[in-house]
């Protein structure tokens, strides 16, 4: 491996960790990022010579004033975050710098750029991708470091005039060019120098108190909104998250079966609305109030015997709400990272409908346990001014009307005119999510009498509005349906393209009952299959442990592990989530590099040669260097001295370049030269004095007269 080439891939792979641990994060603008990603392409594309050419500089300079100037005016006039735009700035400077580095001058530039881009990445975000980037740079971090170290030295000797141990002036280009000052013992040595680093560090976040004060409060950004569960939603707006593959939570359930169903339907409530205007839902009553008491109390107080206990994982989104399976009965939640911090404590708050969001500080994200009863609790009776709101409608064309009854009348039980209502919508609709009955001025009528066709939030509004017209108070809810099965993290994934939306009905007798009028088979997203569900699974169940254990390694966790080192001594350590497989990989990377070493250490030793032959073949060198000066000699007799620095077989090709008389013949003796003290090849008599009686003929030359 040629020494310039790996200290410039070491280089910029250390540069590209700092640079994807900022883009990984997903606050930067996506323009930004593709444009980062490909400025970082070309870095590593362009060819080392071009970066000295005056064109390239001039346009890289004009470059850099150009990005000033815009990052300037997006916080000037369009107000954007100054840490976003800042950061963005640093990225693209360490792009420029890549693209322009000559030598080791600019490496403690680069080394710095992509440290600040790590602290940066560790602002913006800790997710998995992050923690990836970090793993890579501290394994390149040492071996870039010594590359540019020992470059430096080269370069510093270079400029100040010193000489190889034959005497010669130190050549620079040689050496980056040398294969023999990098091997893969080096690199394979300095990368494992990252393993006592890595333990040390780990050690140090096991024990170091959890202290939350930082610049993550200071500058976290907004939360992805999410469509369906705000206080007013146009019909068919739950639609549009089909299309999202992004995790909203993890459902770990309870008593499943061996083995668990890829899918389970969970209905998971997050809100609900009981007015509609005819195109669009909207709740009438908008009162929050705080819940003081832990656990929440929905229905009774929890029963650890009967009662089942779920547990959910809420990523952070906007607005915070909570999902809520069936007949849940009482709640317990915390925030994710309960450190030591100043921040207000996790609020929790009830509104109408049912519904549950949360305050915390930074907001990010819930962990909470609900106990659901394995039996509906007992119905309470619906107040004459709640069914009022129940059954309330716009103006909306009569034969909406005339079609529920049509499909309802035979049927006297209220329970199996909404079974009847909902069968219909099943099995004579088609699911579609681009219907074009969204763009009608009755949305709902051009749904059940034109196009026949629309996705979940048309099945249900039309459903709840069916209800109502024969006297059967009713509402429209969105929540999740469902999630698909980790073979890996054993929990349900439930993603953003999980978003659905139902009806709740109250029957006399019965309560409030669900009804999902949306066809089954297109009530949740199709599960993927194969190689690909196999990968997913993977690395969705090592985003979630990342989560848990790393990111949100709090107070609790931290005085859990204490606690079972303090009972059970260093084995009930070993026990901790994420500590096991932890030391267990870092012990394998540990034994693989001891078995190289040994390996490594049996071959040299077998291939060592013998001390003559050590000693024969560094008076070989010394001669052939010999050899070479008396050639530099003979040229400088006929004015072709090689000047410092020029390499040897630089300096004989451009003579025979030139057409100079002697240039094919200087040219010849020096590759002969180069073969003979750098390609292994052998010097015996002859070929000396066939050397030195061919030098004599250069000095010797007279050229012919004019």
């Amino acid at each position: 491996m040629r020494f310039g080439a790996v200290h410039r891939v070491m280089t910029g792979l250390l540069a590209a960790m700092g640079v994807l641990a900022v883009v990984a994060s997903g606050e930067l603008n996506p323009w930004a990022s593709a444009a980062l990603l490909l400025g970082l392409a070309l870095s590593f594309a362009v060819p080392e010579d071009w970066q000295a050419h005056p064109w390239l500089l001039r346009a890289i300079n004009a470059l850099q004033i150009v990005l000033l100037v815009v990052q300037i005016l997006r916080v000037w006039i369009f107000h954007q975050p100054i840490l976003e735009v800042a950061v963005e700035f640093a990225a693209a400077l360490q792009v420029i710098r890549l693209l322009t580095r000559r030598g080791a001058a600019h490496d403690q530039q680069v080394i710095l750029l992509a440290l600040i881009h790590l602290i940066a990445g560790t602002v913006l975000g800790t997710g998995l991708a992050y923690g990836l980037c970090f793993l890579g740079f501290l394994v390149v971090a040492p071996g870039a470091l010594v590359l540019s170290h020992l470059r430096r030295e080269v370069e510093g000797n270079y400029r100040q005039g010193a000489r190889d141990r034959t005497g010669l002036p130190v050549d620079v280009p040689r050496i980056l060019r040398s294969r023999r000052v990098v091997g893969r013992t080096f690199l394979l040595f300095t990368c494992t120098l990252a393993l006592p680093i890595l333990l040390f560090t780990g050690l140090l976040f096991l024990l170091f108190p959890r202290v939350e004060l930082s610049l993550m409060h200071l500058t976290r950004s907004a939360k992805p909104r999410v469509i369906g569960f705000d206080d007013h939603v146009d019909l068919g707006g739950v639609g549009e998250l089909r299309t999202n593959s992004s995790v909203a939570l993890y459902a770990t359930i309870p008593d499943l079966p061996d083995p668990p169903p890829d899918r389970i339907a969970l209905h998971l409530r997050g809100t609900a609305f009981d007015t509609f205007d005819g195109k669009s839902w909207s709740r009438s009553n908008a009162e929050w109030r705080p819940v003081f008491h832990s656990p929440v109390l929905l229905e009774r107080q929890a029963d650890p015997v009967r009662d089942r206990r779920f547990l959910f994982d809420l990523d952070p989104y906007d607005p915070p709400m909570l999902f809520l399976p069936q007949h849940a009965v009482a709640l317990q939640a915390r925030a994710r990272s309960e450190a030591a911090n100043l921040g207000p404590p996790l609020r929790l708050e009830r509104g109408p409908e049912g519904q549950l969001r949360y305050r915390s500080s930074g907001e990010r994200g819930l962990h909470y346990e609900v106990w659901v009863s394995s039996s509906p609790p007992p119905p309470r009776p619906l107040p004459p001014e709640d069914r009022a709101r129940y059954l309330a409608l716009p103006a909306l064309p009569t034969r909406i009307a005339t079609l529920a009854r049509q499909w309802t009348t035979p049927l006297p039980s209220p329970l199996d005119q909404a079974r009847a209502i909902e069968q219909r919508l099943r099995s004579e609709f088609r699911y579609d999510l681009a219907s074009p009955s969204g763009a009608a001025p009755s949305p709902l009528d051009h749904f059940l009498f034109e196009s026949k066709r629309g996705h979940c939030e048309f099945y249900s509004s039309a459903m709840a509005v069916m209800l109502r017209q024969i006297g059967i108070p009713s509402r429209n809810v969105t929540g999740y349906v469902g999630g698909q099965y980790n073979r890996f993290s054993r929990n349900y994934i439930v993603r953003q393209r999980d978003a659905h939306s139902w009806v709740e009905a109250y029957i006399e007798g019965h309560g409030w009952v669900t009804f999902d009028p949306t066809p089954p088979a297109f009530a949740a997203p199709a599960p993927k299959t194969g190689m690909v569900a196999f990968l997913q699974d993977i690395f969705d169940a090592s985003n979630q442990r990342w989560d848990r254990h790393i990111v949100h390694y709090d107070i609790h966790r931290q005085l859990s592990l204490l606690e079972r080192w303090r009972r059970g001594g260093p084995g009930a350590t070993l026990q901790a989530p994420g500590v096991k497989p932890t030391l267990l990989l870092v012990g394998l990377l540990a034994a693989a590099w001891s078995a190289r070493w040994l390996h490594r250490r049996l071959r040299a030793r077998t291939r060592r040669p013998s001390p003559s032959t050590a000693r024969n073949r560094s008076r070989e060198v010394v001669q052939v260097v010999q050899l070479y000066e008396g050639l530099e000699m003979a040229m400088a007799m006929q004015g072709l001295s090689r000047p410092q620095g020029v390499p040897p077989l630089h300096h004989a090709r451009s003579a025979a370049v030139q057409g100079h008389p002697l240039g094919s013949e200087i040219l010849a003796l020096t590759e002969r030269y180069q073969e003979l003290r750098f390609g292994g090849a052998p010097l015996d008599e002859a070929e000396s004095q066939a050397f030195e009686r061919r030098v004599r003929q250069i000095r010797g030359y007279r050229p012919p007269p004019a």
